[in-house]
């Protein structure tokens, strides 16, 4: 009796096993079964990539900056060295660098000119580094919204073929609209997600390069103020 059990419970166990097997279907086919706007998806998916890595990069060289740069160009300037200051400047290559590099190319004109000049370069050089930022928002936005067209699409074509097979409905007629409606929806989903998260990200970055570049246009302005020593 025991010996019955033990093997029923082994066939059901390998019955299941095998069924599992049946169902197992690779990503690449679930992504080739949402049709061609799953293709729109993944080329939206490179392009948030691509942004992401790219911007990640340039924003954090922007970020680097030597802790003794201000205090270097402050002995310049005290010193009367401004073409000292200017050559590190160059030499420093950061968009701190260069607004500051502005500021000295105005000394001797009115303080609000050389901070007006000061502040056009700091936007300048932030909307440098906002480039192709937009295009992950728009992505964020439009990945979802192209999943939830694909899903229309699918029930759209699941119905038509419902409504084409007359009484001869069966499951794999109606898989293949059903198979894109769900597919897409995820696809889409996850790009705008993960291009959304990629957003966040560059703009917090962004946000913390302003923060320096607005202290360091105060410091530098200080300086200005700043008795010869």
């Amino acid at each position: 009796m025991t010996t019955g059990i033990i093997l029923q419970i082994q066939e059901t166990a390998n019955l299941v096993e095998g069924e599992a097997g049946e169902i197992t279907l690779p990503i690449i086919d679930l992504v080739m079964r949402g049709g061609w706007i799953m293709g729109i998806i993944g080329v939206l998916s490179v392009v948030a990539v691509y942004i992401f890595i790219e911007r990640f990069f340039v924003i954090g060289r922007a970020k680097k900056a030597d802790k003794g740069f201000m205090n270097n160009i402050r002995t310049y300037i005290h010193e009367g060295k401004l073409e000292s200051a200017q050559a590190l400047c160059l030499t420093n290559n950061s968009p701190i660098g260069r607004m500051i590099s502005k500021g000295l190319s105005r000394i001797g004109r009115p303080l609000s000119d050389i901070n007006a000049a000061i502040e056009n370069t700091g936007k300048l050089e932030v909307s440098r580094l906002e480039k192709n930022v937009a295009g992950l928002a728009t992505i964020a936005g439009a990945a979802p919204m192209l999943g939830f067209l694909g899903t229309v699409i699918g029930m759209i074509r699941a119905f038509y073929d419902m409504s084409m097979a007359g009484n001869n409905i069966n499951i794999e007629l109606l898989s293949r609209g059903i198979y894109q409606a769900m597919i897409t929806t995820v696809g889409g989903l996850v790009v705008g997600i993960t291009a959304y998260i990629f957003y966040n990200i560059i703009v917090s970055r962004i946000q913390s390069v302003v923060y320096k570049l607005e202290i360091n246009a105060t410091e530098f302005m200080d300086m200005l103020h700043e008795p010869a020593k």
